[in-house]
């Protein structure tokens, strides 16, 4: 069986990150949350992939190449439009001869979710099979109603009253090739894009039988937002094999499963508790304490007595001495002057809001920290409150307290009146 990867979309739900690269090519636990998903598709036993793009297509095709470095053989076609979920596995048609698994690109799932969709389409022997998975807030999904363990219907993002108790689409389906029928039928949504759950619609419609399975919700992710990050992070880390390839100097201190790669420094004092990842490269301390789930990508490197905590830094950042980074993520090549410090708590301990798209959303978290592009730089002494997002390559002046979010390219500086006597 072939998979198809839809990676199209450009995430602007997870934006300032998405700027600068595809979602699907967001770090998380030392990997592209996509290079994730591709190894449970091969751990699964698949090894031809086709993946969908547009957004950024250049940058995955160079990625991963033909996927040869991760065992699998890897082709690709590119969507010339962001046309909706249903138009987008139609570019597959031509390219698998029989029944194929599709997945969404920016999910985190375990092999053995991929092995229960195959084993039940291949035991049902529907026209379609498709995941389900119970999730705490059904109507921001497709709600799916099974009978019989079979889809009786799929309703895109109904009320609460009607979504309540029921699963929402996983996002993992294995179809047969009776499903390019289906998608040429396929009208516009409401928000112009052709729907892949109207098609299935269409089959059911039609008195053809779709399967239901039901994943585990430890076992899938939806990564939309940007705080999902953080628990990607936290899933992938708490499951990786961990290893220490690189310089742990006399002093510091490793505490329960943590990674140092390959030319990494952990110099002396510093405290590292895991589930915890050094990059290659990376350089840590003296005396900083890198708390459990905090991923350091390559070549980043963490000043003195630094504490950093359930996070993640790419590539080539710089957080200075005597910083804090908690419950943030820091993109590539930022450079954080001393004493930044990001505020992750409310003083009246409520959950932490976050503008997604002009509209705040509830993370529901009370601990959350900051969200940074590319290239940004912070001057000594900036507090970024809970919840803000910087765009890339902005700036931020010395001892500027950031309540609201940054746009990209911005230069942020306080000034101040001084009277001399």
């Amino acid at each position: 069986m072939k998979a198809v990867v839809l990676a199209a979309g450009e995430g602007t739900r997870l934006r300032p990150l998405t700027y600068t690269r595809s979602k699907h090519l967001i770090p998380a636990g030392g990997k592209p949350i996509m290079e994730h998903l591709l190894m449970a598709l091969k751990d699964a036993g698949l090894r031809e992939i086709l993946i969908v793009l547009h957004y950024k297509a250049d940058v995955i095709q160079k990625h991963f190449g033909d996927g040869t470095r991760l065992g699998l053989k890897i082709e690709y076609i590119i969507q010339p439009k962001v046309q909706g979920t249903a138009d987008a596995t139609s570019l597959a048609e031509g390219c698998v001869a029989n029944d194929f698994l599709m997945v969404y690109g920016d999910l985190l799932i375990t092999p053995d979710v991929v092995k229960k969709v195959m084993e039940t389409h291949a035991k049902t022997k529907t026209v379609a099979t498709l995941g389900v998975v119970t999730v705490e807030h059904p109507e921001r999904y497709g709600v799916v109603k099974v009978e019989d363990s079979y889809v009786a219907d799929i309703v895109e993002k109904p009320s609460l009253e009607a979504a309540s108790n029921r699963p929402v689409n996983a996002g993992v389906y294995a179809f047969s090739p009776e499903i390019f029928e289906a998608i040429k039928q396929t009208q516009d949504s409401a928000r112009g894009e052709r729907e892949i759950t109207d098609s299935i619609r269409i089959l059911i419609n039609r008195k053809r039988l779709v399967s239901a399975v039901q994943i585990p919700h430890e076992e899938w992710l939806d990564i939309g937002r940007p705080w999902d990050l953080l628990e990607a992070n936290a899933r992938i880390l708490s499951r990786m094999e961990h290893q220490v390839e690189g310089l742990v100097e006399e002093g510091a201190h490793l505490i329960g499963p943590v990674t140092i790669a390959s030319g990494a420094r952990i110099r002396s004092g510093t405290y590292v508790e895991g589930p915890a990842l050094i990059g290659e490269g990376s350089d840590i301390g003296p005396n900083c304490y890198i708390r459990p789930f905090t991923t350091v990508h390559k070549d980043a490197r963490i000043g003195s007595a630094c504490e950093l905590k359930n996070s993640i830094i790419m590539d080539g950042t710089h957080v200075g001495h005597l910083s804090y980074v908690g419950d943030s993520v820091i993109g590539e090549d930022c450079n954080l002057g001393a004493g930044t410090i990001t505020a992750n708590l409310r003083f009246d301990s409520k959950t932490i809001k976050v503008s997604i798209k002009g509209e705040a959303l509830d993370s529901e978290r009370t601990k959350l920290g900051a969200f940074l592009g590319d290239g940004v730089k912070t001057g000594i002494g900036s507090l970024l409150m809970p919840g803000v997002k910087i765009g890339c390559n902005s700036w931020i002046g010395p001892n500027v307290v950031v309540y609201q979010d940054v746009a990209p390219d911005t230069i942020l500086i306080l000034k101040q009146t001084l009277e001399q006597r």
